[in-house]
């Protein structure tokens, strides 16, 4: 699902990081060698029908390399 992040992503944690990320060798082979983190967070989206509202969000980010392969996890209720 297309989707497109409105501001800023809030109460970002940390669920991973190295190793524990089970699509490591992936994300190196693909965007390089990092300290891979997979990240979730908060966020107003918008979804490709135009629909605005709260989602959960998850990501992979490493220093120098940035975020990269955001995907929506699920809609909150507002």
């Amino acid at each position: 699902m297309y989707f497109r992040v409105l501001g800023e992503i809030r109460q970002v944690r940390t669920i991973a990081v190295g190793s524990a990320i089970r699509e490591i060798g992936r994300l190196r082979r693909a965007y390089g060698a990092g300290r891979w983190r997979k990240k979730t967070g908060l966020a107003r989206v918008q979804l490709d029908d135009g629909t605005i509202g709260h989602a959960e969000i998850h990501w992979y980010e490493a220093h120098g390399i940035g975020k990269k392969e955001l995907k929506l996890k699920r809609l909150l209720e507002d």
